[in-house]
């Protein structure tokens, strides 16, 4: 299909329409309003033989069914004869009236046609635009429910290239090789190689699926069909294959082209797992697509490029090569993908020198491209808020912490016991975390509630980590406990709040897959017992497999002595510790949020040199038990029975 071809001005149209409207009208005026009405007023026939009687009438015009004239006074009068007075000619002589024949008046034979024809030409009109709608391709006319709604992509502005997709190189190359091919089939075909039919982009949500097909929409310079799975699925049975057969046919006009079907698991789910009748409308399609893909009938030249981050839901006959002939993994970008991906949205933001994408992609492990996208956009809405013509490393560390930890609550109003809880809490994690070797280290601590947490402390690692070890699933599992034990060493055992509650959801589900999945049991040994089961019950999740009683209570077991371990260790720490604790705390009360580097400095210092104002002095933060007047940043809240974080 030629994109330069013109497809018609819709104002044009709807100008047209309206005219034709506006005309209907005219003649439906025209139509009852062919014969107007004379001026003056309309008076009975009796009082106008008795104006006559008595000399009051100056002439009149007599028609065939109307009588009009003049009075002495000049006013003018219409009245309707009664039929078979052949007096009145006598009466208008008697009296010296003057007086005139009035023709018939002949209707408007054009007017007349028009106004027997209009029903019929209503009729023809409607029939007609029903047709057009039933014609229509692509699905919106009023009668196309069979119609595919694949979009024909044609982007002249904002097109997206390879060049603005950074972070995920091999995936790119996979895909830059289709476009290559269909620039220049021949350099594979020579050597007896073939286009592939299909390619499955897999990858967590805010990966780049999206993009990915953008960017090959604008570097291949084929037509490109864009739709969702869901469009093809409707609630009457048959319509979702009538789109599928609908979308190849399109397809094929315009071959070589790719078709482009994002979260394709809305019809492609593993068939004959639902809880009904297997033979739905969703498996309908599912069974139409699979045959237009690789059936008996080849459709060369129609390139079919999917997207889901549920590969594992999807029909084996659909994964099978000759339908997707390879599965291109989006993975979350590491350290280096991170910093170009920055690099890229932080074209359109001007920056102040003092920013180092380096560093902020080193802050944002696990991040993916729209993570990164949002991020550099809240760090340009901070700054215009703070007023700002540039935007800095400031603004990006802010948006950071929005990101991870959720907006600052600084309007709820919390007592003093409150917040001196969350400050142990906090200070309990954070001395746990130091003394644990392979904990990864601190980033920050704060005692400023952020979304649904009244305080937290937040672990950055120092590389990119693919896997973890039993050490540091330990270390994590003391780390958890160690906001509980604190508020236990300190305010005792009546005083333990709720605010550990996401700690031992934490902690218990760590230890849970430790002992049924990863094989960290020495009583249980490297078994899995516990697997991932999509759509299970109907609700999805997970579900345990087929075991005796005994080994259910050993697996609980298990995952208590984990926990129980890990409370321990975390109060042996917290006890050989209690002064940096109070030291911690004290200075969270004080200042409400600290660093990594100055949590670091206060251990081994015992001081935090932050001044209270740009020229005052250094603080020496008190170890003692005693409350601390607070010279940094006020804080108002109320309590919240969500936990206070880790």
């Amino acid at each position: 299909m030629n994109d330069d071809q013109p497809q018609g001005n819709p104002w044009i149209k709807s100008l047209l329409i309206w005219g034709g409207i506006f005309l209907a009208l005219l003649l439906v005026v025209s139509m009852f309003n062919t014969r107007t009405d004379p001026a003056g007023a309309v008076i009975p026939y009796s009082d106008f033989r008795a104006s006559v009687a008595q000399d009051n009438v100056r002439e009149v015009q007599v028609g065939p069914d109307r009588i009009t004239g003049t009075l002495k006074n000049d006013q003018q009068f219409t009245t309707v004869p009664v039929p078979g007075d052949v007096e009145l000619t006598k009466l208008l002589q008697e009296h010296g009236v003057r007086y005139a024949g009035k023709a018939q008046e002949e209707p408007n034979l054009l007017l007349y046609i028009l106004a027997q024809s209009l029903p019929f030409l209503l009729i023809l009109g409607v029939a007609f635009f029903a047709l057009r709608q039933v014609q229509k391709g692509g699905g919106s006319g009023a009668m196309g429910f069979g119609k595919s709604k694949a979009k024909l992509l044609t982007e002249r502005s904002g097109k997206v290239t390879f060049d603005d997709v950074a972070g995920i190189d091999e995936a790119r190359e996979e895909l830059q090789e289709i476009v290559e091919f269909l620039r220049d089939p021949s350099r594979f075909s020579k050597l007896g190689g073939q286009i592939p039919k299909g390619a499955l982009l897999v990858g967590s949500p805010g990966t780049g699926k999206t993009l990915l097909a953008r960017a090959i929409a604008g570097e291949a310079g084929v037509p490109f069909f864009t739709i969702s799975g869901s469009d093809f699925v409707e609630m009457f049975v048959g319509v979702g294959a009538s789109r599928v057969r609908d979308m190849f046919d399109q397809a094929k006009k315009n071959a070589p082209c790719i078709v482009f079907i994002d979260e394709i698991d809305a019809v492609g789910r593993h068939r004959g797992h639902g809880l009904g009748n297997s033979n739905d409308e969703r498996e309908q399609t599912l069974n139409q697509l699979l045959v237009e893909m690789d059936g008996f009938e080849a459709n060369e030249g129609i390139i079919i490029i999917a997207a889901t981050n549920r590969p594992d839901v999807l029909d084996p006959a659909l994964l099978r090569p000759g339908r997707f002939d390879r599965q291109v993994v989006v993975p979350i970008p590491d350290i280096d993908g991170r910093e170009k991906i920055l690099s890229v949205h932080m074209k359109k933001v001007p920056l102040a020198p003092d920013v180092l994408p380096r560093v902020i992609a080193r802050g944002t492990p696990g991040f993916s491209g729209a993570d990164l996208a949002n991020l550099v956009n809240e760090a340009a809405l901070l700054a215009a808020r703070r007023n700002k013509r540039l935007v800095a490393m400031q603004e990006f560390e802010d948006a950071k912490d929005k990101v991870m930890m959720g907006a600052e609550r600084r309007s709820m109003v919390m007592t003093d016991d409150e917040k001196k809880m969350t400050a142990y809490h906090e200070a309990g994690h954070a001395i746990v975390s130091i003394n644990e070797d392979a904990s990864d280290p601190i980033h920050k601590a704060t005692i400023i509630p952020r979304g649904r947490a009244l305080g937290m402390v937040m672990r950055l690692p120092e590389r990119d980590s693919y896997s973890y070890h039993r050490d540091k699933m330990h270390a994590n599992l003391s780390v958890s406990m160690g906001g509980r034990v604190a508020e236990e060493l300190i305010f005792g055992y009546d005083k333990v709040s709720s605010g550990a509650s996401s700690d031992i959801q934490y902690a218990t589900s760590l230890a849970r897959n430790m002992v049924t999945k990863w094989g960290m049991s020495d009583k249980l040994g490297p078994l899995q017992y516990e697997e991932a089961q999509e759509g299970y019950l109907g609700m999805g999740g997970s579900q345990r497999t087929m075991m005796s009683d005994e080994t259910n209570k050993l697996i609980d077991s298990e995952i208590r002595m984990l926990v129980d371990g890990a409370h321990a260790r975390a109060t042996d720490i917290l006890k050989s510790n209690e002064d940096k604790l109070h030291l911690l705390a004290q200075a969270l009360l004080e200042y409400e949020t600290l660093s990594g580097e100055e949590i670091r400095a206060l251990m081994d210092n015992g001081k935090l040199d932050r001044p209270e104002a740009p020229s005052g002095p250094a603080r020496t933060v008190s170890s003692a038990g005693a409350t601390v007047p607070r010279a940094g940043r006020r804080f108002s809240g109320s309590g919240d029975p969500h936990p206070a974080g880790a």
